[in-house]
């Protein structure tokens, strides 16, 4: 049996090693241990984007760096582009799910505004958990943007409102904004 047809049988769960081969605007691509050379890239697994981490990062050099060896969970085998797709986030915890376990709606906490988007703020209620405190949820008067009262980088006391465990959000208000 050759490779391809090794990793086409290969079913979801398995862990595959392989090293760093070249990072990419969509993804990582990883040269595989046992895996022949990829018709355009230098390696059979692809682990895309979101499967990198949890947390939000802005390029994937922040996670991981040409050359270093990965342990990754297989999804699938891609017959098109002929490779592994793989995740590696899929090998760590996921911190919403602790967060979740630990957090309470109605439970005040502090945290840091990390980005402004039209809507509201998104604020960094724990390390590497963002919930967003809608517009409507900022001040106890009407504003019409985030900007107007809070700005990235500030610190914030805020009330957890909703936590969805299924779509990994969480729903943040000023307390005395309600």
């Amino acid at each position: 049996m050759d490779v391809v047809s090794g990793l086409q049988a290969l079913p979801a769960g398995v862990m595959l090693s392989g090293t760093v081969a070249s990072i990419e605007p969509i993804g990582v691509f990883a040269a595989l241990g046992e895996g022949p050379a990829h018709p355009a890239f230098p390696g059979v697994g692809f682990i895309p984007i979101p499967d990198l981490s949890w947390t939000r990062f802005e390029e994937a050099s922040d996670i991981v760096r040409v050359g270093q060896r990965v342990t990754c969970e297989f999804l699938q085998f891609d017959t098109w582009n002929g490779e592994a797709r793989l995740s590696l986030r899929a090998t760590l915890p996921d911190p919403f799910r602790a967060f979740a376990d630990g957090t309470a709606v109605g439970q005040a906490l502090e945290g840091r505004v990390t980005k402004l988007v039209p809507f509201g703020a998104l604020v960094e209620a724990a390390r590497g958990i963002e919930g967003l405190v809608h517009v409507r949820d900022l001040a106890p008067e009407p504003v019409r943007a985030p900007e107007e009262v809070v700005q990235v980088g500030d610190s914030l006391t805020v009330v957890v409102t909703e936590i969805d465990r299924e779509w990994r959000r969480l729903a943040l208000a000023v307390p005395d904004a309600r």
